[in-house]
């Protein structure tokens, strides 16, 4: 199919619906899915719900864009909070961490559909997420929840070319997983270790490294930034204000990944084989 013949299939796949509440994390694929459920829905008399949840590992900068991005697209909002940082077999930080958030978030979701007498929840799932390793898919399926963009076979790049057509302001914005991601495999979730991790990349985007990663290996922060951008990290002025202020952060050591910024890198044990928790 064509990407035009993929977008006919998303707005029949939601006019099919009813009343639907989106996952809205301010991600390119959710505010995309927001911008066509509105339109494709309540044209229908029909009603979407842009639903945000809040936590340790969601960081305040993507919050607030999410305030933004939902009255740029003029959606209804609703903002709960999720309790993942309660849930002991979360914090153990296993391989399949993200299936306890999802668990957790979809919990909380279905409650507000039940109150709301919402018919569907969906998330911004989309056709290349299925070559990934996301054990949220799974918690996803068992709760019952749908992937419009999935079910329409809508690539990243489709949805980004699109979402520029639409005029959203974040059509080419990097990817923005949880604070959590940024944490190894088995080592231990801390609100104190998202916090430094959060205050870490907001320092590197505050210098014009917006492709970014701080890896928390404990008293190590490892930086990633696209290759072009190592060279610019290792300037005097800016590696010795990075140095500086990671510090202060809480990190003993800082250092720069040589092979650049890669989304997911922490999963790479696991493509290798290696024993990972």
């Amino acid at each position: 199919m064509t990407t035009k013949e993929k977008l006919f299939s998303l707005k029949n796949i939601l006019k099919s619906m009813g009343k639907v509440i989106v996952a809205f994390s301010g991600g390119v694929d959710s505010t995309f899915l927001l911008k066509v459920a509105k339109e494709a829905l309540q044209k229908e008399g029909q009603r979407v719900l842009a639903v945000t949840a809040r936590s340790a590992s969601y960081p305040e900068s993507e919050f607030q864009e999410t305030l933004r991005l939902a009255g740029e697209v003029g959606a209804e909002h609703l903002v709960i909070h999720t309790e993942e940082m309660e849930n002991e077999n979360y914090l153990k930080n296993p391989s399949n961490r993200c299936y306890f958030c999802k668990s957790e978030l979809h919990s909380k979701l279905k409650d507000v559909a039940k109150e709301q007498n919402v018919d569907w929840i969906l998330d911004g799932t989309n056709y290349d997420d299925r070559t990934d390793y996301r054990p949220g898919m799974q918690a996803a399926q068992e709760s019952g929840v749908r992937s419009p963009l999935l079910e329409a076979e809508l690539t990243k790049e489709e949805i980004r070319t699109l979402s520029k057509e639409l005029g959203l302001s974040n059509w080419d914005k990097a990817a923005m997983p949880c604070l959590s991601s940024r944490v190894p495999y088995g080592s231990f979730i801390t609100s104190g270790k998202l916090s430094m991790v959060e205050q870490a990349e907001k320092t590197l985007r505050e210098m014009g490294f917006l492709e970014c990663r701080v890896r928390h290996h404990d008293q190590i922060a490892r930086i990633e930034v696209e290759k072009s951008a190592i060279p610019g990290i290792l300037e005097n002025g800016k590696m010795d204000s990075i140095i500086r202020k990671f510090k202060e952060i809480g990190f003993l050591y800082v250092t720069v990944d040589l092979e650049g910024f890669r989304s997911g890198s922490l999963n790479e044990p696991l493509k290798k084989g290696n024993s990972v928790i």
